[in-house]
């Protein structure tokens, strides 16, 4: 695998080629193709030349332990020096074979983020929106943008359903494993006996849709309008702003109501709709071939329960992997990368023993 890397520097040459062209920039589908492979393969490259650099040094001390047998104190410098080097040599050998794996082609893009309250009611509709809170929090320290797209609040704070478009650099390939049955198990305000209670609420991560990616015929669309509204007659409008879309080749469905133009409403109707459509496609073609799969990672299932939120203990559980954090109130302000870089690493080891 590493002797394919020699030529490295090459294939990163003739990509900066390729980006300094006038006419590639006229392309931008392509445009942004060529921009994500060069940056993967400039990490490689530096990667690469770091794995070197350190094979070198442990050549080199290996050398000096056996030219300096006289000098017991140098060979033994010389052979601490080779067991540090060579743990860094495993560790910059992992993350290229990581770098090599085939590259999920959604990783670079910004995701439809989509929670939906379960089986709980009230208080399903309440973590929902304690959910959307912990992942925007968890976007804000990497920077990104959250935009609400579609809401279904509830008159006490939670949401029944809400969808946000979260935009900014490596978000699929980030939060592309929250996809799933997320449990929570607390005593709700309502509850006068202390009795815990046990809820669910379901998450989505659906890449967004690039015009490139899928195109949609008009005479497969059908909207409707009609006047939007919201909890206690909040948020009334007088006219038919709210806009309802039908794919119907699909039968999908996609309402927006949160924009008081209904030329707003329909735009994000429609790029939630378009995105829908790709993660149908995905997923249809994932059935196809699940038998195949069954030893590889990750069912793609979103019905599968992945997390267990428990406020009594305090606890945080995924389910996939068997990890428990102790840490309930920082995962739910948003610090989530405990949780979520033990998952991509669960996966990536995964990928790479399917691969061997």
């Amino acid at each position: 695998m590493f002797d394919n890397l020699r030529d490295i520097d090459e294939k990163l040459s003739v990509l900066e080629r390729q980006l300094s062209d006038p006419q590639l920039v006229g392309d931008q589908a392509r445009y942004r193709q060529v921009v994500r492979e060069h940056a993967n393969v400039a990490k490689i490259a530096e990667l690469y030349a770091a794995y070197t650099r350190n094979r070198d040094q442990i050549a080199e001390n290996q050398e000096l332990i056996r030219s300096e047998q006289d000098d017991p104190d140098l060979v033994e410098l010389a052979r601490a020096e080779v067991d540090e080097l060579t743990c860094t040599q495993r560790e910059l050998e992992q993350e290229i074979r990581v770098r090599l794996l085939p590259r999920d082609p959604n990783d670079e893009k910004n995701i439809f983020l989509e929670i939906r309250a379960g089986t709980g009611g009230d208080e399903a509709a309440l973590f929902a929106a304690d959910l959307f809170r912990m992942y925007s929090r968890y976007a804000e320290t990497k920077g990104w943008k959250v935009e609400v797209m579609s809401s279904n609040p509830i008159g006490i704070g939670g949401f029944k359903e809400i969808i946000a478009l979260i935009s900014g650099s490596q978000v699929y390939s980030r939060l592309k494993y929250e996809s799933g049955v997320h449990r929570v198990q607390r005593v709700p305000d309502t509850e006068t006996q202390g009795r815990i209670h046990t809820s669910a609420v379901t998450v989505a991560i659906i890449p967004e849709a690039e015009e490139v990616d899928l195109q949609i015929e008009p005479n497969e669309l059908k909207f409707d309008v009609y006047r939007s509204s919201g909890p206690g007659g909040q948020s009334v409008n007088t006219t038919d702003s709210a806009v309802r879309v039908t794919h119907l080749p699909t039968g999908l469905v996609v309402t927006c109501q949160d924009e008081k133009s209904q030329h707003k409403n329909k735009a994000k109707a429609l790029q939630v709709l378009r995105a829908r459509l790709l993660d149908k496609m995905e997923q249809d073609r994932h059935d196809r071939i699940s038998e195949e799969r069954k030893s590889q990672v990750g069912s793609g299932d979103r019905s599968e329960r992945i997390r267990t939120y428990n406020f009594p203990q305090g606890r945080v559980t995924d389910h996939r992997i068997n990890l428990t954090l102790y840490r309930l109130d920082q995962v739910l302000a948003g610090l989530l990368d405990d949780v979520i870089e033990p998952i991509i690493t669960h996966y990536q080891t995964a990928a790479l023993k399917a691969e061997s």
